[in-house]
């Protein structure tokens, strides 16, 4: 396996053994290198083409040694239309990153998004893009802000889901419903919550609330995250796989963004 086969994928927590692409460099901090490792490939949404496209990367891959275990790595990504995204990794070695097999993990990886390069939303709409951004700040080591994202994500499938199903929203008094009575009447009619969870469901929403107003430490959340990430990503299934109520809320817009509450 090479470095690009890990940079073409998502930041994973283990470290995967790869062949060496620092072999006999001193990894001196600052120390610039030019890699030949192969193509780097990413999708993304072009609005040009309107379309998730795979972007590749051009010209050289450079990295820059933050030590011998760590290098920052630089690349342009293109489409085929031509559309770039500057995308930045830090890659980290469990030993010697300049060794013959180093075993590496992405720790973070950024992109410089713009109108014409965004997110790759074909499975979730716009909930891929608030996924993606709860992933970062979990990556980032910021649990809350991690949480708030999932949080976000649970209230707005749950309501665009009532609209679906033609739930209201509101009670007798013409008051808006709390949280708990409508996710409770959306689950029992469409069946949002996994299977093995849908017993506590409200849970999953008390535990996002009560990270993200500060009654849990960051370490804590970020222990919690994938966990609560798993859950939150069996909802979007479950409304996914659910072919009558997408047609309802593919009339409505998927990708509309939804509401808070």
């Amino acid at each position: 396996m090479r470095l690009s086969d890990i940079l073409s994928k998502a930041p994973q927590k283990e470290f995967v053994q790869i062949d060496g692409f620092l072999v006999n460099k001193k990894g001196n901090m600052g120390q610039q290198v030019s890699l030949s490792v192969g193509n780097v490939m990413l999708n993304y949404f072009c609005s040009r083409c309107d379309d998730v496209r795979t972007f590749t990367s051009r010209g050289n891959i450079c990295c820059v040694f933050a030590n011998k275990q760590i290098v920052s790595i630089d690349c342009v990504m293109t489409c085929g239309c031509g559309t770039s995204v500057q995308v930045w990794f830090l890659v980290e070695s469990d030993d010697d990153i300049c060794g013959q097999t180093p075993r590496v993990r992405i720790l973070k990886r950024s992109e410089r998004l713009s109108d014409l390069v965004k997110i790759n939303d074909a499975k979730y709409g716009d909930f891929s893009e608030l996924l993606e951004k709860s992933g970062r700040a979990n990556r980032d080591q910021l649990g809350a802000g991690a949480m708030v994202y999932l949080r976000k994500i649970f209230e707005q499938i749950t309501l665009k889901t009532a609209k679906a199903a033609e739930i209201s929203t509101t009670n007798v008094k013409g008051k808006r419903k709390t949280f708990k009575d409508l996710l409770k009447e959306v689950d029992n009619q469409c069946s949002i919550i996994p299977r093995e969870f849908s017993e506590n469901g409200y849970m999953l929403f008390s535990e996002l609330s009560e990270i993200v107003h500060g009654e849990y430490n960051e370490e804590l959340a970020l222990l919690k995250y994938e966990s609560l990430h798993r859950l939150i990503v069996g909802v979007l299934d479950n409304v996914k796989n659910n072919e009558e109520l997408m047609n309802a809320i593919g009339s409505l817009g998927w990708n509309d963004g939804g509401e808070s509450q």
